[in-house]
């Protein structure tokens, strides 16, 4: 007899629960477990030295990609972080956007918050603000944003559909989504997707890429695919069939 399928509550307390372990030890082992460093493992993922020194504290080594480095951030523009954890995607946006930008970070864990709102006033970000809230249902008006990013974080929402249509929602006409993710490239088996360090670490509640991009598509984006980090799967994963995609998508 099969086991029966864990429900949206319960993943949701999963991970909650696990980035909150995460937050207090200030360190993580999640979206790709490994034993490099921090530092070392965001080179890895796309991000410079100088950006991993911006606020290392924030860099609590997740995340497969650096969405900020996906598409050009104007001056001036309001940005929205989807799973913002310590604030690190936050603080790199909030440089881009600038003195009359605003970046707004929204995550479900209470501790990560608070870990983000002390990072941002130990180095002095005004512009940028932190909101406990679901990503399945953003704490965010309508058309109020301009740019839209999330690292290896919508893989661990129960329902994507909800997310990118949320996305849709608050984005201004024209807005974009710059958005890394894990996404599967064969089907998991039930173990897999049962098991919760998986869940955790943005494998067991991922779906596989044709799925993901016509998720996207069907909110009412139009998706441009950036990249594909094959190689994630051995260096991070352990070999699962999976991939690290990269997106632009631009709101119709």
């Amino acid at each position: 007899m099969k086991k029966a399928r864990k429900n949206a509550g319960q993943i949701k307390k999963i991970v909650r629960e696990g980035y909150g372990r995460i937050a207090s030890a200030g360190t993580g082992c999640s979206c790709g477990c490994s034993n490099t460093s921090n530092e070392e493992l965001a080179k890895t993922i796309g991000y410079s030295d100088k950006e991993i020194k911006t606020v290392p504290e924030a860099n609590l080594g997740l995340g497969c990609g650096n969405p900020t480095a996906l598409g050009e951030i104007a001056e001036g523009a309001t940005v929205l972080d989807l799973g913002s954890g310590a604030g690190f995607d936050c603080f790199l946006a909030a440089k881009k956007a600038g003195k009359t930008g605003k970046v707004i970070g929204v995550d479900m864990t209470r501790q990560m918050i608070k870990n983000a709102k002390e990072n941002a006033k130990k180095y002095g970000y005004k512009n940028v603000e932190f909101r406990l809230g679901d990503i399945e249902k953003l704490p965010v008006e309508d058309n109020s944003v301009d740019v839209v990013i999330s690292n290896c974080v919508i893989n661990l929402a129960p329902d994507k559909s909800k997310v990118f249509a949320e996305a849709h929602r608050v984005l201004k006409k024209n807005g974009k989504m710059l958005v890394s993710d894990i996404v599967l490239l064969k089907e998991l088996s039930e173990w897999q997707r049962e098991d919760k360090k998986l869940v955790v670490g943005c494998v067991g509640g991922a779906v596989l890429k044709k799925e993901y991009l016509k998720l996207v598509e069907n909110a009412g984006f139009k998706v441009k695919i950036l990249s594909e980090d094959k190689k994630i799967s051995k260096s991070q994963y352990q070999g699962i069939p999976l991939e690290s995609l990269k997106i632009a998508a631009y709101k119709k």
